[in-house]
């Protein structure tokens, strides 16, 4: 399990961009729930505080998403950077006489 979870982490950014893609849906969701609540609060089928607890967890827990998610990108651009890679690949051509 160990080799595996290295060979997803270390070769890639896309986990960080997972985690950003899930964060904006998650706090997509609760923005769509919020407007959910108050139709429904209109209508009268709401459970009395029922709205005030759920909506801030799923609101916090994805902005904290999607901000360890922009972190994360910034992680791995300076990753991507440290391991030296060149920009382009040079092509030789030798000539043996």
């Amino acid at each position: 399990m160990a080799l595996a979870w290295n060979g997803i982490t270390s070769f890639s950014v896309a986990p960080l961009r997972i985690i950003s893609a899930l964060g904006f849906l998650i706090f997509s969701a609760s923005l769509f729930m919020l407007i959910w609540i108050f139709i429904s609060n209109m209508m009268g089928h709401t459970i009395p505080g029922w709205a005030s607890t759920v909506l801030p967890i799923y609101f916090i827990g994805g902005i904290q998403l999607l901000a360890i998610g922009i972190i994360g990108e910034y992680l791995g651009k300076i990753y991507l950077e440290v391991k030296k890679r060149p920009r382009f690949i040079k092509e030789t051509y030798f000539e043996s006489r």
